[in-house]
């Protein structure tokens, strides 16, 4: 039974052989428990520590997201996610620019306090 946060098969089947194998000859949790336990800790937002125990003990599972995270794994993931929706045709490349101009108080962008009223010693004096 698929459960709210975790990967599909089909999701499971294409993120597997990207996935690094175990560098230790020991058994050791499960990727896809573990990779459904990282997926649920990101879509809900919750601490690791709160992650549920059917995913397995969550320093195992923030182990291993760091390994992954730290050998590329994740950008390996991303980069086959999206050439394969490019050559679907799923992707438009095109990119808008944002050019948009926030104005900041001026107390926020360094003004002297007291405003035009304060003058400054060095100032030349107008007549």
């Amino acid at each position: 039974m698929i459960r709210r946060h975790e990967l599909s098969d089909v999701e499971w089947e294409f993120v597997r052989p990207l996935l690094p194998g175990s560098l230790r000859g020991r058994k050791r949790l499960d990727d896809r428990t573990v990779l459904n336990g990282i997926v649920w800790k990101f879509r809900t937002g919750t601490a690791w520590r709160d992650v549920p125990g059917r995913y397995g003990p969550w320093a195992t599972l923030h182990t291993r997201f760091r390994r992954w995270a730290l050998d590329g794994t994740f950008e390996r993931m991303l980069r086959a996610a999206q050439a394969g929706a490019d050559t679907a045709g799923d992707i438009d490349w095109l990119v808008s620019v944002d050019s948009t101009v926030v104005r900041a108080h001026q107390h926020a962008a360094g003004a002297r306090k007291g405003g035009s009223a304060t003058r400054r010693s060095d100032a030349p004096e107008v007549a």
